[in-house]
């Protein structure tokens, strides 16, 4: 049991160095493309190119997560993740000092795909591995336990991811543009150091390998037979389009509305991100007292006034009090929906059934991208530009709203019975 526990705390560190490259670059990559363009179209690229790969890529992971060494394949991703980020951080530093950014086109047309291609290649490998990873914990924990190993993880993403990532990410990109490139860089190639000494069984025997297209057709077959978990993939898939509007549109509009520099913006994500925080600490409990079915409503319902409340907020700290509330109620959600998951999947098939619903639970995410810059670029025809970059907030709150009127009995019903049991 104590080497197992090791083993879990040693894949949680390195989650966390992971996570708090994934916090920097949440920040550096948008907060860089308007260093190069004022266009909000051009802007979302960036970090359609970064999810993308999770429409593209996220069943060929999971058929690949199914048949090979786990291990191997998570500190490959690792690896190139920091290749990736060296790579960019020396295309940057090779183009300072930067030209203005215009209003229409791009200042530095080579910089610009460059990145583009290094945010590609990085989400590439964080399809490969962040499947591999949620395939990996159920194995590392006992099954009564999955609540809280997920809460403890999802408390390290926040802390990471959302916390101290972009904060630290927000003062280095201050300081010099490619600082926060080369940390992402560090903390990859370290977290392979971690991952390295954790022991992870692969289950399938070699010798049972069948074909892809069996494999895809079992794995597709089974999602289609879980109203819940099918249930699940659609509604997050377009809960995360909408957070994607309002996390591209949240940069311009805290630079041009409320004249916030890379630092205070830092700030504000970091302290809207302490919901989170304290979410992981009592989300075990609050399912257990509450049930998830009930929180999971809640916090949907709730979560879109979050948004809704954004442009009507008047300043840095009303936006990290949005913000504080959604990341609070998001982990909740997060923490039920995927301990069901885990516990309603084989493991045999986990990898493939996880990358399907991710694809199409994170699929939808460049599509948001893309809607928030149209959205403002079309409001800007008809309204000020300050008005228009409030529109992103609005559209997700209103979408997050009706998505929850229509899924309301559905979640009641799917997360108020164990996996497996039949509706009535």
């Amino acid at each position: 049991m104590a080497g197992r526990q090791g083993h879990f705390h040693r894949f949680l560190v390195a989650g966390g160095l992971t996570n708090l490259g994934d916090g920097v670059a949440t920040l550096a990559w948008t907060w860089l493309a308007t260093q190069l363009t004022r266009d909000p179209f051009l802007i979302s690229l960036m970090p359609v190119a970064l999810r993308l790969p999770w429409f593209l890529f996220a069943i060929p992971a999971g058929l690949v997560t199914d048949r090979v060494s786990r291990k191997k394949l998570l500190l490959a991703m690792d690896v190139a993740r920091g290749l990736a980020f060296a790579l960019a951080a020396a295309a940057i530093w090779q183009a300072l000092p930067l030209a203005d950014p215009p209003e229409d086109g791009v200042a530095e047309v080579g910089l610009f795909v460059t990145l583009a291609l290094c945010a590609a290649a990085i989400g590439l490998a964080e399809v490969f591995r962040d499947t591999a990873a949620q395939t990996v914990l159920p194995s590392l924990v006992d099954p009564d336990r999955l609540e809280s190993a997920n809460a403890r993880f999802s408390a390290v993403e926040i802390l990471g991811n959302t916390l101290l990532g972009p904060a630290v990410g927000a003062f280095l990109i201050a300081a010099a543009l490619p600082l926060p490139f080369l940390l992402n860089a560090a903390a990859y190639l370290s977290a392979t150091v971690l991952v390295a000494g954790v022991g992870i069984r692969q289950r399938r025997p070699a010798g049972t390998r069948r074909h892809w297209r069996h494999e895809f057709t079992e794995a597709a077959g089974f999602l289609i037979q879980q109203p819940t978990l099918r249930l699940l993939a659609l509604f997050t898939g377009v809960f995360n389009g909408l957070h994607q509007m309002v996390v591209v549109g949240l940069v311009l509009f805290a630079q041009e509305v409320l004249g916030l520099g890379a630092g205070a913006y830092g700030l504000v994500l970091s302290a809207g991100a302490s919901g989170g925080l304290v979410a992981g600490l009592v989300a075990a409990p609050l399912i257990a007292r509450v049930g998830g079915a009930r929180l999971a409503q809640l916090s949907s319902a709730v979560i879109a006034l979050a948004f809704l409340a954004v442009p009507l907020a008047g300043g840095g700290v009303g936006v990290a009090a949005c913000l504080m509330v959604f990341s609070f109620l998001g982990l909740l959600w997060d923490t039920v929906s995927i301990s069901y998951r885990q516990r309603a999947v084989p493991d045999e098939m986990r990898g493939r059934v996880n990358a399907l619903y991710r694809m199409a639970s994170w699929g939808m995410m460049p599509v948001g991208l893309m809607v928030s810059g149209l959205v403002v670029d079309l409001g800007e025809r008809i309204m000020p530009r300050e008005v228009a970059l409030t529109l992103p907030f609005l559209v997700a709150g209103g979408g997050v709203a009706v998505m929850t009127l229509l899924a309301w009995r559905g979640i009641g019903r799917g997360f108020g019975r164990p996996p497996g049991v039949p509706s009535a």
